[in-house]
């Protein structure tokens, strides 16, 4: 079995331990507003490998460029921001292309849709 990228599978312990941290750090990051896990009905955490990513990128900008916490929450929120930047160009680039092509002639043309990958800088 498969699970997505996407997917909340692995309990606060789990993730913990994977990326060399206490629990309490994950709490922290939850209660800041970093990285907010799914809840089971009973209020149980569950992170996702995209959160597990996330956690581990937080955590090389506190340990490798020593940016403080305050430091992740303006990362965070550019990087958010060029990602939604990025998804707008790409709309906008499509709807240009039907505007030029017309719709009988953007049929044949369709290319893949675009990768709504977070933080993704490809273009």
């Amino acid at each position: 079995m498969s699970f997505g990228r996407d997917e909340p599978i692995f309990a606060i312990g789990i993730v913990a331990r994977r990326v060399g941290v206490h629990q309490q750090t994950l709490r922290n990051y939850e209660r800041w507003g970093l990285v907010v896990p799914n809840r089971s009905g009973g209020g149980t955490r569950y992170y996702s490998i995209r959160d597990i990513e996330k956690i581990e990128k937080i955590r090389e900008w506190i340990d490798v460029l020593g940016i403080n916490r305050a430091g992740v929450e303006v990362m965070t929120r550019l990087l958010k921001r060029i990602s939604d930047l990025e998804y707008e160009v790409r709309e906008l680039k499509l709807q240009l292309v039907k505007d030029r092509l017309g719709p009988e002639r953007l049929s044949e043309s369709a290319g893949e849709p675009p990768n709504e990958e977070f933080g993704t800088l490809n273009e």
